[in-house]
């Protein structure tokens, strides 16, 4: 049978981004300028002032923009070691952001190891900021963000775009400890209706090109995780409106559209890696995410999460491998879902896991699950991902880690009014009851170089 041209794509792209991940942790004596293009900023207009700040005597920068000192184009180097940078009401133009980077030839070092609470919870903090570009034009090297490491860490914010924050790139820097990553939401409040949906809405992320190690809870956190905010009680609510408490009210935080994540490293989360929810017109891809879920807690422990309230989302080109809990986390809602070519791998739960709502549908395609705790792929209609789901040329090696019997089921579980439909021929998917019967390994990324049918499922392998 011809080897297919996307698989093998998507392999070259798995082993490329993996080696990668093996560079990206030796810190060379003299490491040299990031010059691929998705990591290099985007052409930009400058004003051609610079400035270069560096801390106060207790380690603290904060800005208030309010009166327009810093102006669209400007450029804002950040030289020395800051405790905290807290930064508001600041704005650039979608053709001249301002620009948030270290000062020429220097690393700059942001965040507070040692903090255990009190005052400035976070590394750098922006509020009511748009168009603003924060990241290392030398490579992510230089531009380290280190959080606390205390006990008390995980209310810490590393990076927190809060209050309206939106049309906002983060690339080239590395995010260490701490609790969050980074986190990018709004919260609903009473008192500004524009922080209720849909009254408004935040426009624009990109995270790019950057490391997140070892954190405390989620290494991003990305869109409000509410269905509604109780404003009464200041809690989050999650069921039906007809379980809402008589006399409270209820909003829902506003949401975020066009975001997209690329080219990140994300290892060693207590939580979920990458966590996104409330967004319309979402990409991630090209992500390597390994170790999340540190915490074993079951009910925070996916290695991507497209979380509720998301609309029109692609999640491609990644390797997920080597976590606890699930692979790949899906809750969205509507029609417009694509996963594809991604490698989903060596885990403690099921692989995929699908509870979507609002007549969810998803094209599953390309994509290799492999060597999991569960079902490769476990698509539940309970919530309403009710949708014909398409699942197409993919590969599944090993279900419950490929031991005791292997039942077809175990391959794609459906429960719930969950339906799909899985490709025939050229698209149909693989399906190997172990490892060893795919003929592949672990530090092959799980390529099958040839198929044959028996009994109904793809197996045997020959080599190219």
């Amino acid at each position: 049978m011809k080897f297919r041209h996307d698989y093998r794509r998507h392999m070259i792209i798995a082993a490329t981004a993996l080696a990668t991940f093996i560079v990206g942790c030796k810190k060379e004596a003299d490491e040299s300028i990031d010059k691929t293009i998705e990591n290099s900023e985007t052409s930009v207009t400058t004003t051609g002032r610079t400035f270069t700040l560096g801390p106060d005597a207790n380690g603290i920068l904060t800005i208030d923009n309010k009166n327009g000192t810093y102006k669209a184009g400007d450029i804002i180097n950040l030289k020395g070691t800051f405790k905290s940078v807290v930064i508001s009401n600041m704005s650039g133009t979608a053709a001249a952001p301002i620009k948030i980077q270290n000062a020429s030839g220097t690393i700059v070092n942001v965040g507070n190891p040692s903090w255990s609470g009190g005052g400035y919870p976070a590394a750098l903090q922006f509020s009511n900021c748009h168009y603003i570009k924060l990241g290392s034009p030398n490579g992510k090297a230089y531009f380290l963000v280190n959080g606390s490491t205390s006990a008390a860490r995980e209310a810490y914010f590393n990076i927190h775009l809060g209050n309206h924050t939106d049309n906002f790139e983060v690339y080239n820097l590395t995010i260490n400890n701490g609790g969050t990553g980074i986190v990018a939401k709004t919260e609903p409040t009473s008192a500004d209706l524009s922080s209720q949906w849909p009254n408004s809405q935040m426009y624009n992320l990109s995270i790019h090109g950057i490391t997140i190690n070892n954190t405390r809870n989620e290494a991003m956190y990305i869109g409000h995780t509410a269905t509604y905010w109780d404003l009464t009680s200041g809690i989050p609510y999650y069921g039906n409106t007809s379980g809402m408490t008589a006399g409270h009210k209820y909003v829902q935080p506003i949401k975020w559209y066009n975001v997209k994540i690329y080219s990140n490293v994300v290892s060693n989360s207590g939580l979920d890696g990458i966590q996104t929810s409330a967004i319309d017109k979402l990409e991630v891809y090209s992500n390597t995410v390994t170790n999340w879920a540190t915490q074993k807690n079951s009910a925070h422990n996916g290695g991507i999460l497209i979380g509720g309230r998301t609309t029109n989302t692609n999640t491609h080109d990644n390797i997920v491998r080597n976590g606890w809990g699930e692979l790949y986390q899906f809750y969205g809602s509507g029609t417009v879902h694509i996963v594809k070519n991604n490698l989903f791998a060596d885990n403690q739960g099921d692989g995929v896991s699908m509870r979507g709502a609002g007549g969810a549908a998803v094209t599953f395609t390309n994509n290799t699950v492999a060597n999991v705790k569960g079902n490769t792929l476990r698509i539940n209609g309970y919530s309403g991902q009710t949708g014909r789901n398409v699942i197409n040329s993919n590969v599944f090696i090993a279900p419950l880690n490929g031991t005791g019997t292997i039942y077809p089921k175990y391959y794609i579980y459906l429960e719930n009014g969950a339906v799909a439909t899985e490709g025939t021929g050229s698209l149909a998917n693989y399906k190997f009851p172990t490892v060893s019967s795919a003929g592949t390994t672990s530090s092959n990324f799980y390529q099958i170089t040839n198929t044959t049918l028996t009994g109904g499922l793809k197996v045997g392998y020959i080599k190219l």
